[in-house]
């Protein structure tokens, strides 16, 4: 296993005590190292793509389990913001209903020999995301609260943007019938 796939790995296991973090000490200091790990996740996951492209490792396995473990690390992050009322349940809703239907759009183009990329909105998206998790589990509070809230909007935005970008992009996905 190279060393991509193995940073990916590392990313799932981080979810783990993330979340034990989040929801055991959230009020306390335990959230700030609930922080730290989010941060080492999330920069697991632009280590692992900058390895892979360069050093010529992307895998089979890295491009199945590399969106996967992004998806697990944020969903879980925002649904543990949510048992916290830090974020409405709504709006997690929406994010994670993106990346299922996402998700089952790439299935049913890869069935049918195509590979979709993500693209610029896709990414936007994701980091705005982190940002918006990040500013939400430091809870800064004060002026802090305006950041967090534009955040959660611009998320919530880009979420939905981004979704449309890719089913205009790709329609074509739409009409294949497996």
């Amino acid at each position: 296993m190279n060393l991509p796939n193995k940073l990916t790995i590392a990313r799932m296991i981080l979810i783990v005590p993330f979340v034990v973090c989040m929801l055991t000490g959230a009020e306390g200091n335990l959230r700030f190292l609930a922080l730290a790990i989010f941060i080492l996740a999330s920069f697991t996951d632009l280590l692992d793509g900058y390895l892979a492209r360069k050093n010529n490792l992307v895998t089979n396995f890295g491009k199945f389990m590399d969106p996967l473990a992004d998806k697990l690390l944020v969903s879980s992050a925002m649904i543990c913001l949510v048992e916290l009322h830090r974020i409405p349940a709504w709006i997690v809703i929406i994010i994670i209903s993106r990346e299922f239907a996402i998700s089952g759009f790439r299935l049913i183009a890869s069935d049918n020999g195509i590979v979709i990329a993500a693209g610029w909105w896709g990414k936007c998206k994701t980091v705005v995301q982190m940002f918006m998790i990040m500013f939400l589990i430091a809870d800064f509070g004060g002026v802090f609260r305006t950041v967090e809230q534009i955040l959660i909007w611009a998320a919530l935005a880009l979420t939905i943007i981004s979704l449309v970008d890719y089913i205009l992009k790709n329609k074509q996905v739409l009409n294949m019938q497996s």
